[in-house]
């Protein structure tokens, strides 16, 4: 005969063991990091201790993808089923995942958060850049600016940064002279190189414009094709070290504050390394040179925070978002990394007060100065950005394709690109 007192307890045990498998699966999140480094993974584990701190219910995987191979692994992910709940998301990868349905509507969350009132036009501009929809909340921005070598400037009988393009190449000529091994430009030859690419040309070609009402792409404009060329030159007449053709982040602020290179466009980010490195007194952060008609086009992007449609946890994966994004986090978050935070009156904080940023804000006061967009909302520019552009243009820089080609082979598929996303708009 079965003991009833027995079973009952049979029962709650049993239940308590579902209930107990049914919360872990719930609340068991998979972050992905795209942009990483060891001190970046263990600031966001800091901030994802905290996290879990008040909701110890919580589990949270953290997933680590090199830069550089970030764009194929997570997509080998995306296609062997395996979805994170929450991704850090770059700009040039929000359209080609959106425009694919894959990312979650964030505006009924923003409606009902209350830090979206302080967030500035830009950021909700920018999270809504593909398609019209929220599809991420950015946690700051990258806006490219000269870093200049003090010291090697001064070898070279230099005392300014340079102002125009002509004056960056005629510096660089100078700083390359001293020889030792010293190059005047560091350049970025591999993953992450098109900023610059896109960057100079259209300085040369003043406008910001990628194409036409058309859809034509404007990089065979005679003037897009002297921006090309102009980085060319500086590669072949050895104004950059010769093995900055297979350089990456990394390897262009170690090149910069090791005194291998005088000069580095980047954005904030690269400043924590270099003032880790270098003497303040050493380096400074100038605006871009001017190109032809007296405007130059920094290159402005953003990365931030997705979540997957697929993902089972969309409340939670939410809540962390909105923890990882309120102002407090926001800021630690954009000091330690070096973007330009996103929320109003956040550049009155002291921290921006330093000279080195003197550079960047400058950009953002002057008509001389207009931020160049990438076109993101382009199903096919992480593809573009992060494959295309390193494979052609390293072949081009050792000399195995010219310059014309290679600018008309971008033009064609942005063309086509650009067309695709028209028509869709209709």
């Amino acid at each position: 005969m079965r003991h009833p007192k027995r079973h009952l307890l049979n029962l709650l045990v049993l239940s308590a063991g579902l209930f107990s498998g049914m919360s872990s699966a719930a609340t068991k999140l998979t972050l992905v990091e795209v942009i990483t480094s060891p001190a970046r993974t263990e600031m966001l584990q800091k901030m994802l201790t905290a996290y879990k701190t008040q909701h110890p219910d919580v589990e949270i995987e953290v997933v680590s993808l090199p830069w550089g191979q970030a764009f194929e692994k997570l997509g080998t992910m995306i296609q062997s089923g395996q979805y994170p709940d929450v991704v850090e998301m770059p700009d040039t990868w929000q359209g080609l995942y959106a425009s694919n349905g894959m990312l979650a509507d964030l505006e009924p969350r923003l409606k009902g958060w209350a830090g979206t009132l302080d967030l500035t036009d830009k950021t909700l501009t920018m999270a809504r850049s593909s398609g019209g929809t929220a599809t991420m909340i950015p946690y700051g921005f990258y806006l490219r600016a000269m870093f200049w070598n003090k010291k090697l400037f001064k070898q070279a009988g230099l005392t300014d940064a340079p102002k125009t393009m002509d004056e960056f190449m005629a510096d660089a000529k100078k700083i390359s002279a001293l020889g030792n091994g010293i190059s005047g430009y560091c350049m970025r030859g591999g993953v992450g190189g098109t900023n610059a690419w896109m960057m100079f040309m259209a300085a040369m070609n003043g406008s910001p414009d990628f194409f036409d009402k058309e859809g034509n792409s404007t990089l065979t404009d005679p003037g897009a094709v002297k921006g090309a060329q102009f980085l060319v030159d500086m590669y072949q007449k050895g104004y950059a070290p010769k093995d900055s053709v297979n350089w990456g982040f990394n390897e262009i602020v170690s090149g910069f504050y090791s005194g291998k290179c005088a000069m580095l466009d980047q954005d904030p980010d690269a400043l924590i390394a270099i003032k880790n490195s270098m003497n303040p007194d050493d380096f400074s952060v100038a605006p871009m040179p001017l190109g032809p008609n007296g405007k130059a086009y920094p290159t402005i992007g953003y990365t931030g925070w997705s979540m997957f449609k697929q993902s089972k946890n969309q409340d939670q994966s939410w809540d962390l978002i909105s923890f990882l994004s309120n102002k407090e986090n926001n800021l630690t978050w954009s000091k330690f990394v070096g973007t330009l935070p996103i929320y109003k009156g956040a550049e009155q904080d002291v921290y921006y007060h330093a000279p080195q940023f003197a550079g960047w804000f400058a950009e953002l006061n002057s008509p001389n100065y207009i931020p160049l967009t990438m076109p993101t909302h382009l199903k096919g520019w992480g593809y573009f950005n992060s494959v295309i552009v390193k494979d052609s243009s390293q072949e081009t820089l050792l000399g195995q394709n010219d310059t014309e080609s290679m600018v008309k082979d971008w033009a064609k598929y942005l063309t086509k690109e650009q067309k695709a996303w028209l028509a869709a708009q209709k």
